[in-house]
């Protein structure tokens, strides 16, 4: 299976969710972009997973993004991965930029957040991003229930 690295694009409305550890986190309404690698031994068959939380929500969550994944205001719209074996998701974080949601997603690195906020569907900044990178960005849009 190839590794890479990944967006998950969810839109939602404006809420407050719990999210393990990290207690309450009030999110504006809009775009919300998770940054993950893919880099383990199931490689990019990660987005599947991903995927298929967000289509049942009837799983306990385990990761940060996973509480997202599961709430019903937030639904996913598409994701955008690239095929490589390198470490790029916190140079692809970074590139995105804020504003973010603090130290979400990131409790393994230094990153100030891998869960970055925008008004607008950002669809393009994010290819904008991952070309920067020198990656080839690959979008699949899911089909909401």
């Amino acid at each position: 299976m190839d590794k890479g690295i990944y967006c998950l694009v969810f839109e939602n409305p404006a809420c407050t969710l719990r999210i393990g550890a990290l207690g309450p986190v009030p999110f504006p309404a809009g775009w919300h972009i998770y940054t993950g690698s893919a880099l383990g031994s199931g490689g990019l068959a990660r987005l599947l997973r991903h995927i298929t939380l967000s289509q049942r929500k009837d799983k306990t969550p385990k990761w940060h993004v996973d509480y997202l994944s599961t709430d019903s205001r937030f639904m996913l719209r598409y994701t955008v991965h690239a095929v490589t074996e390198g470490r790029f998701e916190c140079r692809l974080a970074g590139t995105l930029g804020d504003p973010g949601i603090p130290r979400f997603g990131c409790s393994d690195c230094t990153c100030p957040s891998h869960l970055l906020s925008r008004e607008t569907d950002p669809r393009g900044e994010i290819h904008a991003a991952f070309r920067s990178l020198d990656l080839v960005p690959v979008t699949k849009t899911i089909i909401s229930r």
